[in-house]
């Protein structure tokens, strides 16, 4: 590792919506506006900021506790099974009201 990689540091957000600074990189990556959250390696994430819409709105996250935490949903498109779950929950306590 080099000296620079060494001290190197990474700008989070946690569970209270608040950018905190971490020697470790982000394992997830979300969209602020959207409040949505996914791999890293998401197709759909990937495309939009290939086409240059989405790198400003990016936030990264330690974990997915700290996004849910956050407020921030599961990608249809990466986390299918995570999405889902959400949506029927969603759905359920909507239904109850």
């Amino acid at each position: 590792m080099t000296p620079a990689a060494a001290h190197r540091a990474y700008t989070l957000l946690g569970p209270d919506g608040q950018l905190r600074r971490s020697d470790t990189p982000g394992t997830l990556g979300g969209h602020r506006r959207a409040r949505l959250y996914g791999r890293l390696d998401c197709p759909s994430a990937l495309r939009a900021i290939a086409r240059g819409h989405y790198a400003g709105h990016r936030v990264f996250f330690p974990d997915e506790a700290t996004a849910i935490a956050a407020g921030y949903r599961p990608c249809a498109v990466c986390l299918p099974g995570e999405y889902a779950r959400w949506k029927s929950t969603r759905e359920s306590s909507s239904a109850s009201s």
